[in-house]
């Protein structure tokens, strides 16, 4: 587990977690049974008016406050306190080594160290956060610490847009950690936690899709491929003559002429299954790994009719669409048929809410 800030209330009280992608926001409520089970409260997703630009919220910060006030009053949630995440183009982080028997100051002035050693800018313009893993492997003299930077400003521009929102922003995560950990969860579940096998998680965003690669808590590789379901909101608008914003809305509604599946959507959906496909190929040709376990797909084209099947037969093994969901208990006010429909573009706001009950 990995954040930019944490919570440490022990009390079984819910979480939000509100992930802010490039066309849409998703909004999870998770609480805990004492028992320990996982219950998901609610869920809810709007289509961003404004989108929330790599650079920072600062050009469209109102837009994007109403937005998630509009997403908030969607959910009929309560609970105000929420993680949030930034992209990990705004995250530097870095796995350092340190000496251990150090007092909580003094390893605090080593942490900022070797932070100058790596950072391209003076730390009074960063937030700076780290994690203790353990003893560093050959050397249990010293420790492998986790170490994440951020510039002070894309922090700020977060804590002010919750708080415009009307929210508690207690947890600061990555959006790649976030999914990560609820990966995690489900691939312990499904393979046990002494597992070795390799699982690659296929993220389809709006404009890129990033591809993962395994094994169990260790990532082995990690890219980023510029193909996404932008692209086929723009096949549709070229294909029946149509604007963007009206192609994007009749693809979420399936308000689409007959021949669409035949001519737009078959061919696009093959055209995923072969980039996912010679992204893994860039991974055997550069590992001694010639085959991976089963392809999870999250992300909000995940669910697309034939990418499944379609992955499978190119990638050769199992393929899964993701359901952070899977073992939580259902909320009275969740909708099942909705939440089992939309649950793969859920994995990062799950894993965000997540972060509350993994301190």
């Amino acid at each position: 587990m990995f954040a930019l800030s944490f919570f440490q209330n022990k009390q079984f009280l819910p979480m939000l977690g509100l992930d802010l992608s490039a066309t849409s926001a998703r909004l999870v409520e998770l609480s805990m049974r004492k028992s320990g089970r996982l219950v998901l409260e609610r869920s809810a997703t709007l289509r961003l008016e404004n989108v929330p630009s790599a650079a920072g919220l600062a050009d469209n910060f109102d837009q994007t406050v109403f937005d998630v006030r509009r997403l908030i009053k969607k959910s009929r949630t309560t609970t105000k306190n929420v993680a949030m995440a930034l992209p990990p183009t705004a995250v530097m982080t870095k796995i350092i080594t340190l000496p251990k028997g150090k007092s909580e100051a003094a390893f605090e002035v080593l942490v900022e160290q070797e932070a100058t050693r790596f950072v391209p800018y003076p730390l009074d313009e960063a937030n700076l956060d780290y994690r203790v893993i353990g003893p560093s492997l050959g050397s249990p003299h010293l420790l492998d610490v986790h170490l994440a930077v951020s510039r002070r400003e894309k922090v700020q521009d977060v804590s002010e847009l919750a708080e415009a929102a009307g929210l508690n922003l207690v947890i600061l995560d990555v959006s790649s950690y976030a999914s990560r950990a609820a990966m995690k969860r489900l691939v312990d579940d499904q393979f046990g936690l002494a597992s070795v096998k390799l699982v690659a998680l296929v993220e389809l965003g709006a404009q890129t899709t990033n591809v993962r690669v395994m094994q169990n808590d260790a990532v082995l590789y990690d890219r980023d491929q510029p193909f996404g379901g932008v692209q086929l909101t723009q096949l549709i608008a070229e294909r029946y003559h149509l604007s963007l914003e009206e192609a994007e809305t009749r693809k979420r509604s399936s308000d689409l002429p007959k021949d669409y599946e035949a001519l737009v959507l078959a061919p696009f959906v093959e055209h995923l299954a072969v980039e996912i496909n010679r992204a893994l190929a860039f991974f055997f040709a550069h590992t001694a790994f010639r085959s991976i376990d089963a392809v999870m797909l999250a992300g909000g084209s995940a669910s697309l009719p034939g990418l499944q099947a379609a992955v499978e037969a190119c990638a050769l093994c199992p393929c899964f669409l993701v359901n952070p969901f899977e073992g939580m208990l259902m909320s009275e006010g969740v909708r099942l048929r909705n939440a089992k429909l939309q649950a793969p573009a859920f994995l990062t706001a799950c894993g965000l809410a997540l972060r509350r009950f993994s301190q």
